[in-house]
């Protein structure tokens, strides 16, 4: 069985190829420089299952340098559903022939326009930014960013501009998703030109379908499978051109995330849906085709018949409903992938838990990296009053985007494996003070520390430790600080939040070095200059040392002041601890 499907799987890609490498032996391209006013052709598209069929297209004129170093040529289209419809998502790539020859793809739109004007991208634009492998964007997140989609480049919407030209907005079906979590997600895809549709396409695996519908021509739709499995996500659009096993598409940008590998599949039109603000095609995916290679900022453009990575993604969620597991296969980019990641474990802890209210969620799991790299160990406990699976989420994915997006030479994912175990109550412990023996010590002498933290229902709850004070500290301030994990990575990991590529394994380290929410810790330090090596302390070093140091870390020099002596931790038994206090207390001989 394994064997005649893989056979029929590779008769089927012959197929599509050699329908492609017909197609770029007869195609021929209108240049721009010979459009005019008044000029008639044809478009092709599909309105419904995989047929497709022609619209008719009148030029009205060229928009020069609408963008640096980029033209539209403005158009109205008719025939077919347009009249009622308007410019329907998931026509981006259209291709439109005057005379037989391509002139490029329908691309942009007006919001709430009353009659069917389009943008179409020159086909020389769309070929010219699209090489094979376009260089990945620079963008590089931070531990401390509060959203996945921040670094991703800002798209003009129809909310914000009611009579502007702007690209016909992707429309991505989420399949298996809760309502909820497109809801919280809705805001930040749309920033970045993605129309969530929520159960109204089919996820087609990356070996999904039959193969029998036919070669890959332009004017077909394709999806682009982000996520397949127990939960898909798929971006539909049309494919504009074919060059033998090169394809064009969309005539606009997907992500603008540059080099990178999404598999694409077949997509079916079911219906088409009316709408007064942006009309859709409902749709769901077929057999898959090959893997999208390049997104730049007039086309994306892939190769047929490429097998692309992907990353095994298993998420087991147990709740009041009882245990769930969720298996899908994820796209391997670094910019999708950590998004992807959270909008899934969001949707599951919603579909097992209520993601309002008082809650707590426990993290366990690791994440697989390629190559001879240890695992990134997760074990966290989030609790609060407010979104904790939000908070929860972000925390898992924040730490796989750092490690994509700032290795030197490039971490790719291997696999993720999580465990998450949601309540409905909150297990979270407050640091209420710290308080020491004596305000004066001398070195070599002991003093005595009492953390006081408030569990629920006002149960207090303390913890004791005694520090001996180093013979030969030098006088002046000492401090102690007890706080929470992240507070405590902060102070410890400054040197991380400098946005700069470093080594994989120096990543991988710091990562599963950092502290989570389950202990608190008490960190003794002074007021000095404190430098941080490949990511290893290096307190108060000599003059001539710190120079070179400060030379070498410019953005962190006068800014670190916190030399670390020792640290100590503690539990509060089932909760989470959360809160920061600090006292001082003087070193004198």
């Amino acid at each position: 069985m394994v064997i005649a499907f893989r056979l029929l799987a590779h008769l089927t890609t012959l197929a599509v190829l050699a329908a492609g490498l017909l197609h770029a032996q007869t195609t021929r391209f209108f240049p721009l420089k010979d459009i005019r006013p008044g000029l008639h052709g044809k478009g092709k598209t599909v309105f419904s299952g995989t047929r497709i069929e022609d619209f008719d297209v009148e030029i009205l004129g060229v928009l020069q340098n609408i963008g640096p170093k980029q033209n539209i040529i403005l158009a109205r289209l008719s025939g077919g559903p347009l009249e009622k419809t308007g410019i329907i998502q998931g026509m981006s790539g259209s291709p439109v022939y005057i005379d037989n020859r391509l002139v490029g793809a329908v691309a942009l739109g007006f919001p709430f326009s009353k009659e069917p004007i389009c943008g179409i991208r020159p086909i020389e634009e769309m070929l010219a930014s699209t090489p094979a492998l376009s260089a990945a964007p620079t963008a590089h997140a931070s531990l401390r960013d509060r959203s996945l989609t921040e670094h991703f480049p800002r798209r003009e919407t129809s909310q914000t501009f009611d009579s502007k030209l702007i690209d016909i907005a992707t429309p991505v079906s989420f399949t298996g998703f809760t309502a909820g979590t497109l809801r919280q997600f809705a805001p930040q895809l749309r920033d970045i030109g993605l129309e969530p549709r929520q159960g109204i396409s089919g996820g087609g695996g990356p070996n999904s379908g039959t193969g029998a519908q036919g070669p890959l021509l332009p004017g077909s739709m394709i999806s682009v499978q982000l996520l397949s499995g127990d939960m898909s996500v798929g971006a539909d659009g049309t494919v504009t051109h074919i060059d033998g096993k090169r394809l064009y598409a969309f005539g606009h940008q997907f992500l603008s995330v540059g080099a990178t590998e999404l598999p694409f599949a077949r997509s079916n039109v079911l219906a088409l849906l009316p709408n007064l603000s942006a009309s859709f095609k409902i749709s769901n995916s077929g057999e898959w085709l090959g893997a999208i290679t390049a997104d730049g900022t007039t086309a994306i453009s892939g190769e047929l018949g490429r097998h692309p990575r992907t990353v095994p993604l298993t998420i087991s969620v147990k709740g009041a409903r009882g245990p769930q597991i969720y298996r899908m296969e994820m796209v391997n980019d670094s910019m999708l992938s950590p998004l992807l990641l959270q909008m899934a474990m969001y949707s599951t802890l919603e579909s097992t838990e209520r993601t309002l209210g008082s809650a707590s969620i426990a993290v366990h799991g690791n994440i697989q990296f390629q190559g001879n790299f240890p695992p990134v160990q997760l074990d966290n406990l989030f609790s609060g009053d407010f979104n904790v699976p939000l908070q929860s989420t972000l925390s898992t994915a924040i730490p796989v985007a750092y490690a994509l997006q700032n290795s030197l030479g490039g971490l790719e994912l291997k696999s993720i494996d999580l465990s998450l175990e949601s309540l409905n109550v909150k297990r979270q412990a407050q640091i209420d003070q710290i308080t020491a023996s004596r305000r004066t010590v001398r070195p070599g002498e002991p003093i005595d520390l009492l953390v006081t933290l408030e569990g629920e229902s006002g149960r207090d709850i303390t913890r004791k430790f005694t520090y001996r004070v180093p013979l030969g500290a030098p006088e002046g301030p000492l401090y102690f600080t007890v706080a929470d994990g992240p507070t405590a990575n902060v102070a410890d990991f400054v040197q991380f939040n400098v946005l700069q590529a470093r080594p994989a394994n120096q990543i991988i380290s710091m990562l599963n070095q950092l502290r989570g929410n389950r202990l608190g810790y008490i960190r003794i330090w002074r007021s000095e200059s404190n430098y941080q090596v490949e990511g290893a302390d290096l307190p108060d070093p000599p003059p001539s040392v710190g120079m070179i140091l400060a030379r070498a870390q410019p953005s962190l020099a006068g800014q670190i002041k916190s030399s670390k002596i020792a640290e100590m931790t503690f539990d509060a038994g089932d909760l989470s601890v959360t809160g920061s206090k600090t006292i001082q207390v003087e070193v004198k001989e």
